[in-house]
């Protein structure tokens, strides 16, 4: 069992501090690997972010702030979706997000289906979606069928 007294620092885990500007026999003696005057070879560095005259990278990308739109103030949008196109489904048959997503008719649900009244409806149909057109309800409850509205 060795003692606390025995123990020895691994070689090569300590590694002496580089003193620049020691002689010019270090190799980095005189002006420290600074070169000779200018900018670089003074006290002071360039500020944070000085790209040399160019305008630099903080100044040429847009600002953001203010203050985060809430979900209340942000505008609703609809996948939109004319009447007309409606005629692929059966009759009677129940039309909502899912079953117009699956028939290739909106490519995604959005914020909801809004339906508009374009063209017209030879079918009776069970509607589910988030808003209608004036002409898109009468269009439907004139063939007979529903025209629900959900949140």
């Amino acid at each position: 069992m060795s003692s606390l007294a025995s123990l020895s620092i691994t070689k090569g885990s300590k590694i002496k501090k580089f003193n620049k500007g020691r002689g010019r026999g270090s190799g980095n003696g005189k002006t420290c690997g600074k070169g000779t005057k200018g900018q670089g070879a003074h006290a002071h560095t360039k500020a944070n972010g000085f790209e040399g005259g160019q305008t630099p990278l903080y100044r040429r990308l847009p600002k953001f702030g203010g203050y985060r739109k809430s979900h209340k103030n942000r505008e609703i949008v609809y996948a939109i979706l004319n009447v007309e196109k409606l005629n692929v489904f059966e009759e009677g048959s129940t039309v909502n997000a899912a079953a117009l997503i699956e028939k290739g008719l909106v490519k995604k649900e959005l914020d909801g289906v809004k339906i508009l009244g374009k063209g017209t409806l030879s079918k009776k149909l069970h509607v589910i979606a988030s808003a209608y057109s004036a002409s898109a309800k009468k269009a439907i409850e004139e063939k007979g069928g529903v025209a629900e509205v959900t949140k």
